[in-house]
This record gives C-alpha cells, sequence and structure tokens, in this order.
C-alpha cells in the first residue's frame, strides 16, 4: 500500500479511508451525528450570511437610489440674498461636466385634506419639465399625467397619500398652510383646492405618503416667495465623487451659496445601516465558528476512537503525514460540502426573497416586512460578489484550521501504545 518514500499526498487510498470514516457504522453512530450537525451548521451559517448580507445591501441600495432619486445629490441654498436669479444659476450648473440636473424649487409644509381624511405633507413646487425629469418621478407615475402641469392647478401625490385620503387622479384634495396672508388680526391660514394631476409610487412608503407636487409658480404665490425659491437641487453623475462636483457647484454658482449634499443630509441613517451590517456580520459568523468546533471536537473523538486502525496503517506503512492527510481530508470534506451547499441554498433564497417573504406572510397571516415601518414595498436582496466570496473562504479556512489539530492528533499517535492497550 505504502511506497518506500510513502504515498503520494492525497492518493485515493487516502480518500478511500477518510470517506469510510465519515460513513460510521452503527456503533460508531454518535460521531456521524457530531459530523452531521457540524455539516448542518456551516451550512446554515454560509448561507444566513449570505442572505443577511444580500438583503441589508439590498436596503441600502434601494433606500440611496429612492432617496437620491427624490432628494438629489446636492442642495444648493442662497446666503445674504434670496435666489431670484434661480434661472440663471440652474442653467450655469446645469452645463458642468457631470451635473444632469439643476431644479429650482419651492418647499414648504401643510396640512393635505379630503372629505374623508386629513394629514400632514411636504409640498414642493417645481416646473413640469423638473418634474418629469425626477428619476424617482418621472418614470412612476401610476395615474393621470404631467402633461399640462405647468399650465394647470394641478397637484401630484404618492400613492399612499391618494389612498389615505381616499382620492383618485381628476378628484380635489385641499391644502392648509399655516403661514397665510397677513392681516391686522394676524396671519391668517391659507387654505385652497387643488384638482389631482397625477399620482406616484416610489415604493418608497416614507415618500409616498407625505410628497405633493405643485406648479413653481404656484407654490411661490401659495408659500408668498416673492419671485424666489427656497433652493436648488443638483443631480450628478456620480453621487460617490460628491464633494468634487460639490466644490465645482461652489466655483460656478456666480454667486454666495450654502451647499448641502446627499451624506450630510442622510449621514446618521447610512451610518447606522453601516454599523448595522458589521454586527450582524460579526453575529452571524459565530454561527460558521461554532461549526467549526464542532468539527473539532468530532475529529478528536474519531481519533480516539479509530486509534487501532491508525496504528495498523502505520504498522503497514502509511507515513504521519499519510495519517495527517486522511483526517484532514475527513474533516474538511464536511467543512466544503457543507459550504457549497450553504451557498446554493443562500443564493436560491436570495433570488426568490419576494417570493418566500409573500408566502410566508401567507403561512402565518401577518404582514413581514410592513412598509410603513421598513419604508419599502418589497423585500430587496443584493448580493455582492465581494462580500460572498469573503464569506466562502472564511467558512472554509475556518473549517480547514478546525481540522489541523485533531489531524495533528492523529499523526503523532504511538502505534506501539496504541496496539498494545488495544
Amino acid at each position: 500500500m505504502a511506497a518506500k518514500g510513502g504515498t503520494a499526498p492525497f492518493s485515493r487510498y487516502e480518500w478511500m479511508i477518510a470517506g469510510r470514516y465519515l460513513r460510521a457504522r452503527r456503533k460508531e453512530g454518535f460521531i456521524s451525528v457530531i459530523a452531521g450537525f457540524s455539516f448542518v451548521g456551516i451550512m446554515l451559517g454560509v448561507a444566513t450570511l449570505i442572505i443577511v448580507m444580500a438583503v441589508m445591501n439590498g436596503f441600502r441600495f434601494e433606500l440611496l437610489n429612492k432617496i437620491l432619486g427624490l432628494n438629489g445629490h446636492m442642495l444648493v441654498q442662497p446666503i445674504g440674498t434670496p435666489l431670484t436669479d434661480y434661472d440663471a444659476v440652474a442653467e450655469r450648473l446645469v452645463k458642468l461636466q457631470g451635473i444632469k440636473h439643476a431644479i429650482p424649487l419651492v418647499e414648504g409644509q401643510a396640512l393635505a385634506s379630503s372629505p374623508f381624511h386629513s394629514g400632514g405633507v411636504l409640498v414642493r413646487g417645481l416646473r413640469e419639465k423638473d418634474l418629469k425629469s425626477l428619476p424617482a418621478i418621472g418614470p412612476n407615475i401610476k395615474f393621470g399625467t404631467l402633461e399640462g402641469f405647468d399650465t394647470g392647478q394641478g397637484v401630484v401625490l404618492g400613492k399612499r397619500l391618494a389612498d389615505q385620503l381616499s382620492v383618485r387622479a381628476g378628484d380635489n384634495v385641499t391644502i392648509v398652510s399655516p403661514r397665510g396672508a397677513v392681516t391686522p388680526m394676524g396671519t391668517t391660514p391659507r387654505i385652497k383646492t387643488y384638482k389631482v394631476a397625477a399620482i406616484f409610487e416610489i415604493g418608497m412608503s416614507e415618500y409616498d405618503s407625505v410628497f405633493v407636487f405643485m406648479p413653481l409658480t404656484e407654490a411661490q404665490a401659495y408659500f408668498n416667495r416673492n419671485g424666489d425659491v427656497n433652493a436648488i437641487e443638483v443631480y450628478t453623475d456620480n453621487p460617490d465623487q460628491i464633494l468634487h462636483y460639490r466644490q465645482l457647484v461652489n466655483d460656478n454658482a456666480g454667486r454666495q451659496v450654502y451647499i448641502i449634499d446627499w451624506r450630510q443630509r442622510n449621514s446618521s441613517f447610512f451610518g447606522a445601516l453601516q454599523v448595522e451590517r458589521t454586527v450582524m456580520f460579526m453575529i452571524l459568523t459565530l454561527i460558521v465558528l461554532v461549526a467549526a468546533l464542532n468539527i473539532i471536537s468530532g475529529l478528536i473523538i474519531l481519533v480516539k476512537d479509530k486509534g487501532h486502525d491508525i496504528a495498523i496503517l502505520r504498522t503497514m506503512g502509511a507515513t504521519k503525514y499519510a495519517v495527517m492527510r486522511i483526517f484532514l481530508i475527513t474533516g474538511s470534506s464536511i467543512g466544503i460540502v457543507g459550504t457549497l451547499v450553504g451557498f446554493v441554498i443562500g443564493l436560491l433564497v436570495c433570488l426568490n426573497i419576494e417570493e418566500i417573504r409573500r408566502f410566508v406572510s401567507w403561512l402565518t397571516s401577518t404582514q413581514l416586512f410592513p412598509p410603513e415601518l421598513y419604508y419599502l414595498s418589497r423585500l430587496p436582496a443584493r448580493m455582492d460578489s465581494g462580500e460572498t466570496t469573503a464569506v466562502i473562504l472564511m467558512a472554509l479556512i475556518l473549517s480547514f484550521l478546525a481540522t489541523l489539530y485533531p489531524a495533528w492528533r492523529a499523526a503523532r499517535l504511538d502505534p506501539v501504545e496504541a496496539l498494545r492497550y488495544e
């Protein structure tokens, strides 16, 4: 069986013996149970890590796209004098390389009401061409139309807000602002009725239930803006290069401006997401670590149980390294197969995450991930190739390291001692 200098590394007989040890007989069933738990632990650990990281990546990607699709990458506000020259400033900015849109807007809080319900809203005044160009609004009009928005006296609502008010395109809503006309008796609320021109659905409940868009000139009149706007929202080609574009806008605005970028406006939100992702990765890694420790305990028991077999192999010419490789194969096989099966399960779940959510919701008669709490109307999953590779490599490395000590103990077993006490 053994050549003079020992068998070739990972030869066929080493794989055969390792396979026999994995297929334990009835009297060695305890070892098989431990190996089975190790396999299931690594499989579940890898699958859970892949699924959780993919869902958290999906949340970040969807939220970032929806937030920046509606709010822009930077907000340019005036300093010193009102922004009455907004047309000229916006025209200068949109000509800069990398700047996609420069949108003047008027913004104010109000109360939207119908005969059925009422609720607080954020009113934004925009021009028709700018509203159509918004990546979150233009392609997501579900009912009605934006045509003639500038000339009409209509407003555009989010779908959740329209459902809350029980209105449809063509119905009327009343907008109430606390800052109305100034009279000798004080400031009176401004109340005006508008027709619902269109209804949009972004898919982010926080926006679909709060935003109301009206024509820019109408918003200026409604909020007592004397021909000026609150700010200009700027959209860039690459939000990750915001520092470069921020400097570019500041240098070419043609007036003193104060700039707030998307990172400043959402720093706490995305910072919390990043911390949560890191902590979840560390916690779920413990599942894989526990499974690796199971491999150690299972192999140590196997080495003690197979002491007589190891001694016979050694007397027949098997080297210490051959014995070590046999137990490396035995333990690593559990880790490798468990990791691969966990990857396949994680991949399948990520590809069908929304269907699984709906099925579980139907099965339990509950609403999993309600949009009111999680902002999104569907459960996203976005696998990152780098993260997935890191999870797989981590599981494989832990599985391999877990086999080293038991394999080393098996290699050090003295065949004379093992046979003497057999």
